[in-house]
């Protein structure tokens, strides 16, 4: 018997969706084929008008840690990701999009480097699709460790990546849609001085959606110079992380190809 199955805790997985019927299968699924067995899936819909919710219910129907929930009005993805939180029974929280999938070790390998390392904040690699599921040449590589300091000057925290424990949630909330509102999340639990370990493995599986906020980028600038005012830096500073994140964007987009 390994160390992790001596030690198994708890993973709460949030998941919002919202008019995802074409994905929604495949990200739950990734989570079911997880080789650690020890979770439950909380997923909200948030006013979806396809088929997404009759999916849901079918798939919650077969497996009972898949907890479904659906918000009575469209709240955006941080009240519902705030909501999922709450209604988490695990000590662990991870995060998936409803259009992201995981490798079927993610959890297990990220679980066994924080019983390793003593870590409370975790995230890994990824590989990326696109809408049909077609895989895109090269991965996005992620360094061992990252502080404060490191993170304001690119953003390698995939939210889809992340394991972190619940209790960083009991001040820190997800707040502003306009914003990357998971990024300015990472960025104030890594303030307290605490460390992120990363695993550099593509663990994720990335989708890179036409309609998602990482596929506008003159947005998505927008927005993480929107996160620096949020967290208090002054608009000198915010304009010069801003420089950093749009020179570490293009790196590691030219490193992204589809595969012809």
């Amino acid at each position: 018997m390994s160390a992790i199955n001596k030690r198994e805790k708890l993973i709460s997985i949030i998941m919002p969706t919202y008019n995802c019927e074409k994905f929604i299968e495949k990200a739950v699924t990734s989570v079911i084929e997880q080789t650690y067995k020890l979770w439950e899936l909380i997923v909200i819909d948030d006013g979806s008008r396809d088929s997404t919710v009759r999916i849901l219910k079918e798939l919650s129907n077969k497996d009972d840690r898949i907890r479904f929930y659906i918000n009575e009005e469209n709240q955006g993805v941080s009240a519902t990701r705030n909501r999922g939180i709450s209604l988490a029974k695990g000590d662990w929280i991870a995060f998936l999009d409803s259009d992201d999938m995981w490798e079927e070790t993610k959890l297990q390998k990220q679980m066994e480097h924080a019983f390793k390392t003593a870590a409370e904040f975790l995230f890994t690699g990824s590989s990326y699709i696109n809408e049909e599921g077609e895989f895109y040449q090269g991965i996005f590589e992620v360094p061992n460790q990252v502080t404060y300091k490191i993170l304001r000057t690119h953003n390698v925290v995939s939210c889809s990546s992340v394991l972190i424990k619940k209790k960083y949630f009991e001040n820190i909330k997800m707040e502003k849609d306009d914003m990357h509102e998971d990024y300015a999340v990472w960025l104030r639990v890594l303030k307290t001085g605490i460390v992120a370990y990363g695993i550099n493995e593509p663990l994720l599986i990335y989708r890179i959606s036409r309609n998602s906020k990482s596929g506008n980028k003159i947005k998505t600038i927008k927005m993480t110079y929107k996160v620096f005012q949020f967290i208090g830096m002054n608009p000198i500073s915010s304009v010069y992380f801003l420089c950093r994140h749009i020179l570490g964007s293009v790196k590691k987009y030219n490193g992204i190809k589809f595969v012809e």
